[in-house]
């Protein structure tokens, strides 16, 4: 899981990084700071933000992986 797709999905459900903060459990300053990319994420808080998303109906996708419904996608800058 990205900062990028993290900000997508946050957008996507129209959540400000305060709300998904509190729904997955974590502080305001660890969602901001990795989004903003200045720092990292320790398993726990990586695993909390993804829950949190996917109970509102994300789906992250891998490399070549289609979505199962409409949504966006990052394509590598070359």
């Amino acid at each position: 899981m990205t900062p990028a797709q993290v900000r997508m999905a946050r957008n996507a459900l129209r959540l400000g990084i305060r709300d998904l903060a509190q729904l997955a459990g974590i502080s305001y300053v660890t969602l901001n700071r990795f989004e903003t990319e200045k720092s990292g994420l320790q398993h726990s808080s990586a695993e909390a933000i993804r829950k949190a998303l996917e109970a509102q109906g994300i789906q992250f996708l891998d490399n070549g992986e289609v979505a199962a419904g409409p949504g966006v996608a990052v394509k590598p800058q070359v």
